[in-house]
C-alpha cells in the first residue's frame, strides 16, 4: 500500500511541474499468449511508462503471461496478479463445468501469489454452477477479488453464495441498462465496476452527465481498464488513456484521481 501511494504521490507532483497527464490504474488488462508473440514483457512495461500506467491488474491466459510480467520487477509499476481460470480461449465458455479448469486453478492458487480470481464470462444461471458457487466462497474466505465479466443476473447469483465477497464487475455490465447499474450500485456496496467498453459514459465529446453523477456519488467505487483481450487492442493502448483522461477531466480532480488511480491504490494493498 505505502509503495503504491508514495507512486502516485511522485506522479501527480512531476506532472504538476511538468503537466504530464494524469496517472493511471489499468485494472483490466489481459497479455495473452497471442500478445507474447507481438510484444515483450519489456515492451509492455515500457509502453506502460510512456501512457503514464503506474498501477495494473494483471491477467492472461494462461497465466504465463503475467508471471512473465512480473518477473519484470519495474520498480515504478505496479503490478497486482489476477488468476485467470483459462488455459486456453474455449475455456471461457465451460470453466464453470470443467474438471480440467479446476485442476489448473488448485495448481496455480498453489503459487501464492494471486489478489484475486478473473476475468472470467459467466452469465445468467450459468452462475448458480457448483464451482461457481466455490469460487465466490473461496475467495471471500481469502480475501480475494473476483473480476467477473457478467450480466447483472449472474452477478446477483454470485453475491448470493458468497455475500459480501468483492467483486470487480468487468465493463460495469457493459450494456446494462444505467436504471440497473444504480440500483445494484445501490444494493451491493463491495462491488466496483471497472469501465472499459461502457460505450455510454462519452456524450457529445464529454463525460455523460448521468455517468458523472454515479461517479460523483461513489467515487471509491469506479477504476479504468484498456482490457487488452486481443493483441489489435494493445496498439489502442495509449488511445485508451488519452480517453479516460478526458473523460475524468469533467470531474472534480479529487474524484478524477480516485477513479485514475487512487481506488486501484486503496484496493490493493501492496507491501
Amino acid at each position: 500500500m505505502k509503495r503504491l501511494v508514495l507512486l502516485f504521490a511522485a506522479a501527480c507532483a512531476f506532472g504538476a511541474q511538468a503537466q504530464e497527464p494524469l496517472p493511471l490504474f489499468d485494472a483490466h488488462m489481459h497479455y495473452n499468449v497471442e500478445a507474447r508473440s507481438y510484444l515483450s514483457p519489456e515492451q509492455v512495461v515500457a509502453l506502460w511508462r510512456k501512457t503514464g500506467i503506474r498501477g495494473v491488474l494483471a491477467t492472461s491466459r494462461p497465466n504465463d503471461g503475467t508471471l512473465d510480467l512480473i518477473a519484470q520487477k519495474a520498480k515504478d509499476i505496479v503490478i497486482v496478479p489476477f488468476l485467470r481460470p483459462y488455459r486456453v480461449q474455449p475455456d471461457r465458455y465451460d470453466w464453470f463445468n470443467s474438471p480440467g479448469v479446476a485442476e489448473y486453478v488448485e495448481k496455480e492458487l498453489a503459487r501464492g501469489i494471486y489478489r484475486g480470481i478473473g476475468e472470467f464470462h459467466i452469465f445468467g444461471a450459468d452462475a448458480d454452477a457448483p464451482y461457481m458457487a466455490k469460487i465466490a466462497r473461496l475467495a471471500k474466505e481469502r480475501g480475494m477479488w473476483l473480476h467477473a465479466h457478467s450480466d447483472e443476473d449472474a452477478v446477483e447469483r454470485i453475491l448470493r453464495h458468497a455475500p459480501g465477497v468483492k467483486l470487480i464487475w468487468a465493463h460495469t455490465g457493459m450494456s446494462t441498462p444505467m436504471d440497473k447499474v444504480e440500483q445494484m450500485f445501490a444494493q451491493y456496496p463491495n462491488i466496483v465496476g471497472e469501465l472499459s467498453y461502457r460505450m455510454d459514459i462519452e456524450q457529445d465529446g464529454a463525460l455523460n452527465p448521468r455517468w458523472k453523477a454515479l461517479m460523483m456519488k461513489y467515487p471509491d467505487r469506479f477504476v479504468v481498464g484498456t482490457d487488452t483481450w486481443i493483441t489489435p487492442r494493445w496498439g489502442q493502448v495509449e488511445e485508451l488513456a488519452s480517453f479516460y483522461r478526458r473523460m475524468l477531466a469533467g470531474l472534480p480532480r479529487e474524484v478524477a484521481e480516485k477513479i485514475a488511480f487512487r481506488n486501484g491504490v486503496a484496493m490493493f494493498a501492496v507491501p
